[in-house]
């Protein structure tokens, strides 16, 4: 890599230390970021946003997932976080920075070499980013905070996951820099396209967000730098060539927005992409419980916690922030906690229920799998690998009360002890015909009466015990038999003792085959539908 030595989770050694900062202003120039007026989290219906995420990536089997992520906003820049978090308990596989220019498109490539290797990601496009990905030059996932314990395939736990995006700070063109205050920054003019090919001025860059230690406001103002405003989408799509089979979908879209409910500004959240370890306080700044000094061995339904740790499983560094529980929007809402954060976004993903479709019917060879995806779950608990047996941590999320995930709703994976279950409550099934039945379809290991969904990605297949339709391995699960050939599925996930749902989201899978397909033409098909909640 050219700009710096490249370690840990794409991460550079190198001194430089940054914080969440409040923006102040009536809008930015070279001495305000712009007032942080965002009060609030909401799921963004339209698809554009502040944050996003992808529910599911895969290069298993075969499969490649295309990342296309497109900045909306042609009048600023974006300094975005990527990253990737593997299956089982989202652990950190892969981070960056993506230095978007106004109307910019970024888009990358999730392959993996062999069946036997980490997946690597590769991209075609110009766009800067913080290490400089070079074009079609693959860069392996990074295995340092996954476990081999209990015959764990490190490898393997690459392939699959999710995806958290987010605007850190926004790149304005305005002409307020430079010496008379009349120019683009320098920042700016690095990272916008000339003739379809930004400079990706190395200098600029690294004064603006690596080695400065943007700790007030003036600093960052003064490289060009302000609060984050909405404006990005992106989708994914999932490929296999062999098989003739795609599968897409967009990304789930988060806003931070105004008391009034306009799309507002959120806090100046910049951390360096350096290996550098947090020397700020980190339970200011995540709620991730292996991050964290303060988490707890054990914890009620309704909040009490126990066993209380004084000092995190793993140390942060610079590029574990900022995260999706660091504070994003204003005081006044209560949000400097990264507890109360984490709290605000998951119960704005929560559902009371999953809703969708399957179908085996063999004269089409048709195949099904759920997809659930929990990109919340990771603030509330997670697992600890480091003591001789493997251990849950759980932060209090929220910070009093009801807590969305427990000990009485969590617990271990009898079929691999390095990996988290969740329990939902019951589950329905129905046929075309209108029959139904609460039994005879389970997604768990064993044989209990409860849908269980383990992993923080979870691929549950319909009566298939071979290679299923997205062909996960990580965290997957089969019914074991089908309630049903087709029809639909309702999963209640609300909590008996807390009332809560779970913070769901994903989509099924089906793939079909038409059997009167002539030589050599293709007749396998792909179906994606995004689950519905009530």
């Amino acid at each position: 890599m050219s700009v710096a030595t490249l370690v840990g989770s794409l991460g550079f050694v190198g001194a430089a230390s940054a914080d969440v900062v409040v923006g102040t202003g009536a809008a930015p120039t070279n001495a305000v970021l712009g007032l942080t007026d965002a009060t609030q989290l909401q799921v963004s219906p339209g698809g554009v946003g502040h944050m996003l995420l992808v529910p599911y990536f895969n290069a298993q089997n075969g499969n490649a997932t295309i990342i296309s992520l497109t900045n909306t906003d042609t009048g600023n820049g974006k300094v975005v976080k990527v990253r990737f978090r593997g299956a089982s308990n989202s652990d950190d596989i892969l981070d960056f920075t993506v230095l978007m220019s106004p109307g910019d498109v970024w888009n990358a490539t999730v392959t993996a070499p062999t069946a036997t290797s980490p997946a690597q990601i590769v991209t075609s496009d110009r766009t800067c980013t913080l290490p400089q990905l070079s074009p079609g030059v693959a860069q392996p996932f990074v295995t340092a905070r996954l476990t081999s314990k209990g015959g764990n395939d490190i490898p393997n736990n690459t392939r699959e996951g999710y995806v958290e995006i987010f605007n850190m700070a926004d790149i304005p063109s305005t002409l307020v820099y430079g010496a008379g205050a009349n120019a683009n920054s320098a920042l700016y003019t690095a990272i916008k396209h000339v003739n379809g090919v930004p400079p990706c001025t190395a200098a600029a860059i690294n004064a603006a967000i690596l080695t400065t230690n943007h700790t007030t406001e003036a600093t960052a103002a003064a490289q060009g730098l302000a609060t984050p405003q909405t404006g990005l989408f992106g989708n994914w799509t999932i490929i296999n060539v062999p098989q003739t089979t795609t599968y897409s979908g967009p990304m789930v879209a988060v806003r931070a927005l105004t008391a009034g409910g306009a799309n507002g500004r959120g806090n100046f959240v910049v951390f360096p992409q350096s290996a550098t370890q947090y020397p700020g306080v980190i339970d200011n700044v995540t709620a991730d419980p292996i991050l964290r000094t303060v988490a707890y061995a054990t914890k009620t339904a309704v909040g009490v916690p126990g066993g209380a740790t004084a000092a995190a499983a793993i140390p942060a560094a610079f590029f574990d922030l900022p995260d999706m529980s660091t504070p994003y929007v204003a005081a006044a809402a209560n949000m400097t906690s990264p507890l109360t954060q984490a709290n605000v976004l998951t119960n704005a993903l929560a559902v009371n229920s999953i809703v969708n479709e399957y179908a085996t019917d063999a004269i089409i060879t048709a195949k099904t799998d759920w997809v659930f995806s929990m990109p919340t779950r990771r603030y509330s608990v997670a697992m600890d690998y480091a003591p001789a047996t493997s251990r849950r941590l759980y932060s209090m999320v929220p910070a009093a009360g009801g807590q969305w995930f427990h000990d009485g709703n969590t617990r271990i994976n009898p079929s691999n002890t390095q990996q988290i279950c969740v329990d939902a409550t019951s589950q329905t099934f129905y046929d075309r015909e209108e029959t139904t039945k609460s039994s005879g379809a389970v997604f768990s290991p064993g044989n209990i009466s409860v849908t269980t969904f383990c992993g923080e990605t979870s691929v549950l297949s319909f009566a298939d015990t071979g290679v299923s339709v997205l062909g996960g391995s990580v965290a997957r699960q089969d019914t074991g038999s089908s309630a049903f050939v087709s029809g639909w599925g309702n999963v209640n996930v609300v909590n008996a003792t807390t009332g809560a749902g779970l913070p769901i989201m994903g989509a099924a899978f089906i793939k079909a085959t038409n059997p009167q397909v002539s030589a050599g033409q293709s007749g396998t098909y792909g179906i994606t539908s995004d689950h519905r909640s009530r």
